[in-house]
C-alpha cells in the first residue's frame, strides 16, 4: 500500500493534521492504540485570554480565525454538533481584581475580548460578591464527540489501524519510509505524552502534566456560561457540569485519584453553595512544554520524520494553527515560526 503520509496518534493534533491532508487531497493512514487520553479529558474550551493574569493568549486572533472554520467544516463532514458558543465569566475575588480587569480591557490585544462592564451575581447558588468579567469570542468544542466521530469516519474510509505503532519496524530511506506493508513519503508523530516511547523524538523537552476532571450533576445551579475561578465550571446538558482541572507532575498514569477529587471538591465548594452529585471522574496526561509553545518540525537527521506535539491545555485553539504550519512546511517548503520549531532545542 502506498500513501502520502502516515499519522501516528488521533487526538487533537492528529485530527487537525489529517484534516490538512484530507482537504489537500492527500492519501494517508492513521495508527492509534487509544493509549493517550489527554484530548479525551480536555475541557475543550477556546478562550483568547489567560484569565489568571488577564493577558492575551499567544497568537489568539490568528488561532481563532483559523480554528473555528475548521470545526465548522468538521461538523459538516461528520454530521455532528461540535462547537458550542458560550461566554466565559471570570469571577472577581476583590476590587483590586476588578481594577486589574479594567486596566487589561484597555490594552490593544485584549480590548475586543474583555467586557468593560462588571456583571453582578444574581444566582443564589454562586458565591461571587464582587461579580464577574465576561470574555467574548469563547466557546467549547466537544472533543470526545470529535474524536469518536473522526475515528468512525477514518474506519469507513479504511484509513485507521487501531494498533500500537512499532518503531523498530520503521525502515527509513532517503525519499520514502516503509512500515510493514505501507510505503509513505513521510510520517508525522502526533502522540501526545506517548512521545516518551518514541526513539526518534523522546529527547524533546515535553513536560507531562496529568490533569483530572469531575462531572457533577447540580440541578439547582442553572448557569449558562463557563465560570472560571480557582477551578472552572463548564455547563453541559441535563444539569451536568465539568469541574476542572488539576495539575500533577509525579503520577503520570491515566488513573483517577482521590487526591485530585478532593482538591477539585474543595475548590468547587468555595464556588457554589447548592447541592451536587459527582457522576464521573476522568484523568489524562497533557503534553506540555517548558516554554509553553508546541513541538513542531522535522527530525534533525531523518528528513521524512516529523513531529506535532505539545499542544498543552489549549489544544482546540492551537491545533489547527500548528497543523497548517506543519503541512505548509512539509508540502510547500514554508518555514515554521521559530517559536514552535523544534530546532529551538537543537541549537
Amino acid at each position: 500500500m502506498k500513501v502520502d503520509c502516515i499519522v501516528v496518534g488521533i487526538g487533537l493534533a492528529g485530527i487537525n493534521f489529517c484534516e490538512q491532508l484530507r482537504t489537500n487531497s492527500k492519501n494517508f493512514m492513521v495508527f492509534d492504540n487509544n493509549s493517550q487520553l489527554s484530548s479525551f479529558v480536555a475541557g475543550g474550551l477556546y478562550n483568547p485570554v489567560v484569565l489568571k493574569r488577564f493577558t492575551s493568549v499567544w497568537k489568539a486572533k490568528e488561532q481563532l480565525e483559523l480554528a473555528l472554520p475548521v470545526y465548522a467544516s468538521l461538523e459538516k463532514l461528520l454530521s455532528v454538533k461540535l462547537d458550542y458558543k458560550i461566554p466565559v465569566y471570570r469571577k472577581f475575588t476583590s476590587t483590586e481584581e476588578q481594577n486589574n480587569w479594567f486596566t487589561a480591557s484597555d490594552k490593544p490585544l485584549l480590548s475586543e475580548y474583555l467586557s468593560d462592564t462588571i456583571i453582578k451575581n444574581n444566582n443564589d447558588s454562586l458565591e461571587a460578591p464582587f461579580g464577574f468579567g465576561e470574555v467574548f469570542n469563547t466557546g467549547r468544542i466537544d472533543v470526545k464527540t470529535l474524536i469518536d466521530s473522526y475515528k468512525g469516519y477514518l474506519k469507513e474510509k479504511n484509513r485507521l489501524l487501531e494498533e500500537a505503532f512499532e518503531y523498530d519496524m520503521l525502515k527509513i530511506e532517503k525519499d520514502k519510509i516503509q512500515y510493514k506493508n505501507i510505503e509513505s513519503e513521510y510520517i508525522v508523530f502526533a502522540e501526545g505524552f506517548g512521545i516518551k516511547h518514541n526513539p526518534f523524538f523522546s529527547n524533546l523537552p515535553l513536560v507531562p502534566a496529568k490533569g483530572e476532571l469531575l462531572i457533577i450533576h447540580a440541578p439547582e445551579l442553572k448557569i449558562d456560561f463557563v465560570l472560571k475561578s480557582a477551578a472552572f465550571l463548564i455547563p453541559l446538558a441535563d444539569d451536568l457540569y465539568i469541574v476542572g482541572a488539576t495539575y500533577e507532575w509525579n503520577d503520570l498514569t491515566n488513573k483517577t485519584s482521590l487526591k485530585a477529587k478532593e482538591e477539585l471538591l474543595g475548590k468547587l465548594k468555595k464556588l457554589i453553595s447548592c447541592e451536587f452529585e459527582v457522576i464521573h471522574q476522568v484523568a489524562g496526561v497533557r503534553p506540555t512544554v517548558k516554554d509553553r509553545r508546541p513541538l513542531v518540525g522535522r527530525h534533525n537527521e531523518y528528513k521524512n520524520l516529523f513531529v506535532l506535539n505539545g499542544l498543552g491545555t489549549r489544544g482546540v485553539m492551537i491545533g489547527p494553527y500548528v497543523a497548517k504550519q506543519l503541512y505548509n512546511f512539509i508540502e510547500n517548503n514554508i518555514a515554521l515560526e521559530n517559536e514552535i520549531d523544534i530546532k529551538r532545542f537543537y541549537s
